[in-house]
């Protein structure tokens, strides 16, 4: 994964290629790529496909793109990628932005650092998932998505990534920015391929639980920074959610935590 921060700007030039195939999914914001001399600017939401010995001709610029990627090769690598409807020709695939690219993304990074038994297979098995989901949200691609619909669904993701530890009305941000509700949702989800609210859900679910495991920060500090920590605590405390792992909250325990934050935030975080 990479973001740029410091640098106003990284360009990656390779005449020549690599011997293998690469990957890379915009999360977030843009970054500039060129195919057959020609620059193309490739928003969040779209992965960017190199082929063995292509040129590869990119750049991050100022915006600071988020941006994940991942090198595979095999004997038979052509055909599979076909499979999943990554045609010869193609070089930008349009995924939609979806928390859950990350995550595989963020998976297969874990396994190359940690390197336990059968990571090779592991690595295998979340790749697969990638291009699951890539083949599915290339079924269900709107046709007919003018310009202005992906530009408001670009704000509106940055807009929630950004302010998602926040107080958030879907209806209240449809308004004043002067779109209907029930298109909003619709537009949302078939660019992103979740509901504004379960995006947003995602994100604060994500937060909470790096926040809890990585950090020493107080409860207090952790509530107002993750905006879900109340329902992701009673989730992993209760052991009703299977999707979320139970935690140990360092030497905190959950009665503690769940105490401490009902008693310092009588408010619900889901304004959905």
């Amino acid at each position: 994964m990479y973001r740029l921060y410091t640098l106003p700007k990284l360009p990656t030039h390779r005449p020549r290629g690599r011997l293998d195939y690469q990957i890379l999914y915009v999360a977030a914001r843009k970054a500039h790529f060129y195919f057959n001399g020609k620059e193309e600017i490739v928003n969040a939401g779209n992965m960017v496909i190199y082929r063995p010995k292509e040129e590869q001709r990119y750049y991050y610029g100022a915006d600071q793109p988020e941006v994940y990627w991942v090198h595979f090769t095999g004997n038979n690598v052509k055909n599979i990628i076909r499979k999943y409807g990554i045609q010869d020709d193609c070089h930008v695939i349009y995924t939609g932005t979806s928390i859950e690219y990350k995550h595989l993304f963020q998976s297969m990074i874990q396994e190359l650092q940690l390197m336990k038994d059968d990571y090779e297979e592991m690595l295998t098995y979340y790749f697969m998932q990638l291009l699951i989901r890539i083949h599915r949200m290339s079924q269900v691609k709107p046709h007919k998505k003018s310009i202005q619909i992906i530009r408001d669904m670009d704000d509106a993701v940055e807009y929630f990534r950004t302010h998602y530890s926040e107080p958030i009305s879907i209806e209240t941000y449809a308004t004043e920015h002067n779109i209907n509700i029930g298109g909003f949702i619709r537009n949302f989800k078939a660019y992103t391929g979740t509901t504004p609210a379960q995006f947003i859900l995602s994100i604060r679910l994500t937060n909470a639980r790096l926040l809890l495991e990585t950090t020493d920060n107080n409860v207090s500090e952790i509530a107002h920074l993750s905006a879900m920590i109340i329902l992701y605590i009673s989730a992993v405390c209760s052991g009703n959610n299977t999707d979320v792992p139970r935690l140990s909250f360092g030497n905190r325990n959950c009665r503690e935590v769940r105490i401490k934050i009902l008693s310092e935030f009588k408010m619900n975080f889901l304004f959905l």
